[in-house]
């Protein structure tokens, strides 16, 4: 039988607050749903927060993790009715894709961080993801350590993020992160398909990710999906969302991101 550990699930980092906005947080190549810890203090102000975690053995197909994922949201919308922000950063930004594509009327914002879309564009990269197979297993470990630089800033990580960040790599088995790997070089949304997104979407892109070509993303997305705007974070790197000086929350509201709900809400919080 199936346990909740083994099962792709919300995990709420906050006690639910079902009067707010859903804020639905997919996660990056770990799937721990675990690294949008410093900007959950912000968001729970006006959100009602749910991070989707994976297990770590989990290898099911992008059809199947749209339909859990969409389920899962469908399940909290059929409980209380309320508007949807839907956030996908890295690996997470492929599938928030497919989602909205999936159910165009599910959700009501779009937020993209450093989509790993862009994953096609980076050819050293793929060369990589299809060297992660063939490393000896005592070697993988070490091979997460090694890619740490690459995939995050650290100068700009608070020491409990980046070990909670390591963590997270480290629990996702080798054949995992080969499945994964395969799945974002399978990744393939078309030009015609992304001007079928009709939310409002933000293209968060790091100037100084050293993964992936974000900036270039961002502008190939923002250019084609037609309610899309780009805000870009010159000195970050990769996992943006762990850097102590982003402030999501901010970068919504600057970006007047926020429906009049929320406006109301960070206004009252504020006096």
């Amino acid at each position: 039988m199936a346990t909740a550990n083994n099962k792709v699930r919300f995990l709420s980092p906050k006690p639910p607050k079902p009067d707010r906005p859903l804020f639905v947080f997919l996660p990056g190549m770990d799937g721990s749903g675990l690294l949008l810890r410093p900007q959950i203090a912000k968001l729970v102000q006006d959100f009602d927060i749910r991070c989707l975690t994976l297990p770590a053995n989990d290898m099911a197909s992008w059809e199947v993790l749209v339909t859990e994922t969409i389920a899962l949201i469908e399940a909290e919308k059929e409980a209380n009715q309320r508007p949807v922000y839907l956030c996908g950063e890295s690996f997470g930004g492929c599938l928030a894709m497919k989602v909205v594509l999936e159910a165009t009327e599910l959700c009501d914002r779009l937020i993209l961080v450093n989509p790993a879309s862009s994953f096609r564009q980076q050819p050293w990269v793929q060369w990589g993801s299809h060297l992660t197979q063939w490393l000896p297993a005592n070697l993988y470990p070490l091979s997460v350590i090694g890619l740490l630089p690459i995939l995050a800033s650290l100068g700009k990580i608070a020491r409990d993020d980046r070990r909670a960040l390591l963590e997270a790599m480290q629990a996702v088995p080798q054949n995992t992160s080969v499945w994964r790997l395969a799945l974002v070089r399978s990744f393939n949304v078309d030009e015609n398909q992304l001007r079928g997104i009709k939310q409002p979407t933000l293209v968060i892109a790091s100037g100084a990710d050293r993964l992936l070509p974000s900036i270039a993303e961002a502008k190939l997305l923002v250019k084609v999906i037609p309610q899309a705007e780009m805000v870009v974070l010159a000195n970050s790197g990769h996992a943006c969302l762990l850097e102590t000086d982003v402030d999501l929350y901010a970068i919504m509201q600057a970006g007047n991101f926020l429906t009049k709900s929320e406006e109301n809400l960070a206004l009252v919080s504020s006096q």
